[in-house]
């Protein structure tokens, strides 16, 4: 199950459906369909408070993943983690880039949700690892692959 919260000043612009779309997708690819995890649409002070608390970056980012090891006791699903995306950050992204914000949000969400399953690019061995698999799914979700997170 994918949960998404999005904070009311944002609901105006989203459909869950991409970005649960997107997550899903993202776990198909990585062999990961029967896991749950939640998705968080934000403002930049509170990804910022979270990027200063837990990782010592007093400053906004687009895209904070917060992996998680536990099964739920009742259905015995994997519970991933959480992703928090700041909408301010893949607005001014997205128009950068010159692509729809959808597109920047379902990037992000993939991005997330390969951070949870364990990908990383720090090296660059890893980052190529990493980048293959979001241009395979976005290619599979039908957004260019040109896009890319840096």
């Amino acid at each position: 199950m994918i949960n998404i919260e999005i904070i009311p000043e944002f609901r105006r612009v989203f459909m869950p459906s991409i970005l649960e779309r997107a997550a899903k997708t993202a776990l198909h690819q990585q062999s990961a369909p029967d896991v749950d995890l939640s998705l968080v649409l934000t403002g930049d002070s509170q990804i910022q408070a979270l990027d200063r608390d837990f990782l010592k970056k007093d400053a906004p980012t687009d895209v904070l993943s917060f992996p998680s090891f536990e099964t739920d006791p009742e259905t015995g699903r994997r519970y991933l983690g959480d992703i928090i995306i700041s909408v301010p950050q893949a607005e001014a992204q997205s128009v950068a880039a010159g692509h729809s914000l959808e597109a920047e949000l379902s990037l992000l969400v993939i991005h997330g949700v390969l951070h949870l399953l364990g990908h990383d690019h720090a090296g660059v061995r890893d980052k190529g690892r990493m980048w293959a698999a979001q241009s395979e799914i976005l290619t599979i979700l039908g957004i260019p692959p040109t896009i890319v997170y840096e």
